[in-house]
């Protein structure tokens, strides 16, 4: 039990030295503008088919689930606010950020832990160049980016898949479904949900880029990295919505 302790606590200072250090490489000059570029170029437009398609699923399903059951109430008229109110604020968020930790982290875990493998990174240290600005900083920064523009993106098309359901049965024109959803939304509403992205992106960055950076000796652990990033990365998106969920709450009624 006290060997599991102490595990948890050495893993728990490498990650704030591994932080500390990420942070420190932010303002220190020669900052790797292409490779950040490239990085959200990777990491946005690479993903941009699965999180649209993921998003207007969503919103379709979420309609045809729930439209039934308010039709039975006679709150029909209720379904586009319904969905955008959910998407936006709670299912959104989390359910792309779980894809996104599931594509993107094991992406940098297993990208980082090869070149840990293959001593690319000892070379680099070897020969002067700073592997943290230049692999670690551009990754981070570019999910902390990426990953708000990928959930407003699919928010938007949560909502159309929400309207594609409803007009199944020619319920709603296209202007009276958008004006209920976006009516019943509020700066409120948005505000918390975008600002847990960035969040959310930092956790997806940061996790992929510490177990792959961190990664032991073998080619095995390249597959263990990318493992092992999806499931962090992923309990911990959980665990700052759980946050963000009781701070929104404290906020909005006090």
């Amino acid at each position: 039990m006290t060997g599991k302790i102490n595990n948890v606590l050495e893993e728990t200072g490498n990650q704030m030295q591994f932080m500390s250090g990420f942070f420190k490489n932010i303002f220190r000059q020669g900052f790797e503008w292409n490779e950040f570029i490239r990085q959200c170029y990777i990491i946005g437009y690479k993903s941009f088919s699965l999180v649209g398609i993921t998003g207007f699923i969503l919103g379709f399903v979420l309609t045809l689930q729930s439209e039934p059951t308010l039709k039975a109430f006679g709150a029909e008229s209720f379904v586009p606010s319904m969905v955008a109110i959910s998407v936006i604020r709670e299912i959104g968020p989390v359910i792309i950020a779980l894809i996104c930790a599931g594509k993107i982290s094991s992406s940098i875990g297993a990208e980082l832990g090869s070149m840990k493998v293959s001593e690319q990174i000892d070379a680099m240290e070897v020969s002067g160049a700073n592997p943290m600005q230049y692999l670690v900083v551009p990754r981070i920064l570019a999910c902390i980016l990426m990953i708000p523009v990928l959930t407003l993106m699919a928010d938007t098309l949560a909502i159309l898949g929400g309207f594609t359901a409803s007009n199944l049965g020619g319920h709603f024109t296209f202007l009276l479904y958008f004006n209920k959803a976006f009516d019943a939304l509020t700066f409120s509403d948005l505000l918390p949900s975008v600002a847990k992205t960035v969040f959310f992106g930092f956790a997806i960055g940061f996790i992929g880029c510490y177990k792959g950076y961190n990664s032991n000796r073998g080619t095995e652990s390249v597959g263990v990295a990318a493992n092992s990033a999806v499931v962090n990365a992923s309990l911990w998106i959980i665990v700052l919505d759980a946050i963000a969920v009781q701070l929104t709450s404290i906020f909005a009624y006090s």
